[in-house]
């Protein structure tokens, strides 16, 4: 099992999970994080840490998440250290569908 990243952190990019990672399992694209599943240790330590609750176990359900975040952390450099969170991030923290709206592969 391994933990994801949801469409909640798109917009926001709070960091705070950044700096409880044991393991750098966190990769930084244009306006969200991923985690890389094969790094990720499935400790946990994340979840409670993230202001917008965009951190979650794996489940069947969102296994599409799963292989996002895994496409993403192929392609996004790690990020090891805290950043201040995307100008507007309370803004968009709690709306709903981001990833068809907002989402950058950058």
């Amino acid at each position: 099992m391994t933990y994801v990243v949801t469409d909640n952190c798109i917009k926001c990019k709070y960091t705070d999970c950044v700096k409880v990672c044991p393991v750098d399992c966190f990769h930084e694209g244009e306006n969200m994080l991923v985690i890389d599943p094969e790094v990720c240790i499935d400790c946990g330590v994340c979840v409670a840490e993230c202001p917008a609750e965009a951190i979650f176990p794996e489940t069947e359900s969102l296994a599409p998440w799963v292989e996002f975040n895994h496409k993403y952390a192929k392609e996004w450099p790690v990020i090891t250290e805290v950043k201040p969170a995307l100008e507007e991030a309370e803004k968009y923290k709690n709306e709903p569908n981001k990833k068809e709206k907002y989402f950058s592969g950058k």
